[in-house]
């Protein structure tokens, strides 16, 4: 047999051996009894590809629900009995209008108090340009995404509105390694900060823009400041309340999905579960919103309701007492010795709230969307189990279910594996294939990354490396979701596995599975 087959055999079998639902079709005579006279210059890369093409072909693929809860540790639902929840983003989900609408309300302050040029008012709000987690250079206004390993994805990085070169990215940081040091820590102190919010959106868009305009016009700035500046603004566009009164105005145009969280509530309350709310946003908004998704009654649903707690500094700060809020917003002076159901709190802080409650570790499940203020303290330091919700899951596991990225994925898995076995042959003939294969592989990675955006690819890789993002959710998510409606698909007392997932020194010689084949609760 010549050598070419025997390297895509090798591939091959280790490929269908890993696949459960494999059954042979018309191109299946291509086995390993095969015998092979081609001539080693006559090879061509043609015939390898078709019979690529033949073998994944039959390789049956599994489409993923979007609905599906995916599990990074084991957690069984039966052992939790407090459930806790943030409010934005986790209870309530807003449309597309609200990143419009911060991002105009933010650019039209960096006009009238920071005394920024009219021109930017040109620039309108550029949906899905920028993603989540993305890590943006402070000294030198780059926007980029940065994987696991602390290695620039190149490709990714962006000054204004435009890539920079592979070769200047290179240059700057002498090479794609970016030293811990200097990249973020869990709140953005240092040289290299990292958006984690979904509300951080339009904030990375509006640096790109006002960098942009100021590069177009040849106009010199400091980047520090205009870091700096753009931060306070999308920080005065939450804290002086101006976007808390224009959702509360026409709560119809940005709150969607509201039934799923009252669906959610309900179900819990009628199994005699616990909830409480710790959120960083005022009550007015917080009980206009709940008011919209559950009814009036809703704080009847939870027994502790905390807002404008301060996370994360709610859980590391504790000398913030709780204080009671009346209806109408007043704050009252008296000392708080538990807390009530059917009150509200402000502030305070997590060391009180646990010896108030004596809710402690494993038994408490609590939800929110940003890793480190919401998640990262309570699987670190108190034991809490914790979930992760990701709105970005749907629309990329809805392509990957996609014919063009499962038949992609699995040529470039291929490439890789044909790489891999035939680089140890360094004949002319030999090494011309490999470099053809080499050069496939990286226009089709980035391909891979383009068809989930264009401009910075996928929340989670970085080509075939996880991202920075991904790392953390893994760490600090005990599960994780599109949206707690997907709570609605389980019984309470579903059991999470994550999947074994062999480590690089392991074979996978056991079966795998997919999470989102699950039997679904009966009374769902």
């Amino acid at each position: 047999m010549c050598f070419y087959f025997e390297s895509l055999m090798s591939v091959f079998q280790f490929e269908l051996k890993t696949r459960v639902n494999y059954q042979p079709t018309q191109c299946s005579n291509f086995s390993g009894s095969l015998q092979c006279n081609i001539d080693r210059s006559t090879f061509q890369t043609f015939t390898v590809k078709k019979f690529l093409f033949c073998v994944f072909i039959s390789i049956s693929t599994h489409e993923v629900d979007p609905d599906t809860i995916f599990a990074n540790n084991e957690m069984s639902l039966q052992d939790i009995e407090i459930y806790g929840f943030d409010y934005d983003y986790t209870l309530a989900f807003y449309s597309s209008h609200l990143h419009t609408l911060i991002f105009n309300i933010a650019r039209d302050l960096l006009i009238s108090n920071h005394r920024y040029p009219e021109g930017l008012r040109k620039y309108e709000y550029i949906p899905d340009f920028a993603v989540r987690g993305l890590h943006y250079d402070v000294q030198k206004a780059l926007l980029m995404k940065i994987d696991a390993f602390h290695y620039i994805q190149l490709g990714t990085v962006y000054r204004g509105l435009h890539p920079v070169p592979d070769e200047e990215v290179i240059a700057m940081y002498e090479g794609c390694h970016v030293p811990l040091e200097i990249m973020s820590d869990f709140y953005g102190k240092v040289m290299i900060s990292q958006f984690m919010d979904i509300f951080s959106l339009p904030e990375m868009t509006l640096l790109l823009c006002v960098n942009d305009y100021f590069m177009k016009h040849n106009i010199d700035y400091e980047p520090v400041h205009l870091y700096k500046d753009v931060k306070e603004t999308i920080r005065d566009v939450h804290v002086k309340g101006i976007m808390y009164r224009a959702v509360e105005a026409d709560i119809d145009k940005y709150i969607c999905y509201g039934e799923q969280s009252h669906a959610v509530l309900k179900k819990l309350s009628a199994h005699g579960k616990k909830m409480f709310l710790i959120t960083n946003s005022p009550f007015d908004f917080v009980d206009r919103g709940m008011s919209y998704i559950v009814g009036k009654d809703w704080r009847d649903l939870f027994d502790v309701v905390i807002v404008q707690a301060d996370k994360p500094g709610f859980f590391n700060d504790r000398r913030k007492p709780f204080r009671r809020v009346t209806d109408k917003g007043a704050l009252l002076w008296d000392r708080i010795h538990r807390l009530e159901k059917g009150q509200i709190y402000k502030q305070g802080n997590l060391y009180e709230f646990l010896r108030l409650t004596g809710w402690r570790g494993s038994k408490v499940l609590y939800f929110g969307d940003h890793i480190y203020s919401d998640l990262a303290d309570l699987t670190l330091k108190h034991g809490w189990r914790t979930g992760a919700i990701i709105p970005e899951l749907r629309k990329e596991i809805k392509i990957m279910n996609t014919p063009e990225f499962v038949h992609m994925m699995s040529w470039l898995q291929a490439l890789t594996g044909l790489i891999e076995q035939m680089q140890v042959h360094w004949d002319p003939a030999s090494q011309a294939v490999v470099e053809e294969w080499i050069k496939e592989r990286d226009a089709m990675r980035s391909q891979t990354k383009d068809i989930f955006n264009a401009q910075f690819g996928s929340l989670f890789r970085a080509y075939h490396n996880p991202t920075y993002f991904s790392r953390r959710l893994s760490r600090f998510a005990d599960i994780y979701m599109a949206s707690i409606s997907c709570l609605l698909n389980y019984d309470l007392r579903h059991i999470f596995f994550p999947r074994r997932t062999p480590l690089q020194h392991e074979s996978p010689y056991w079966l795998e599975y997919n999470p989102s084949e699950i039997i679904r609760d009966p009374e769902s």
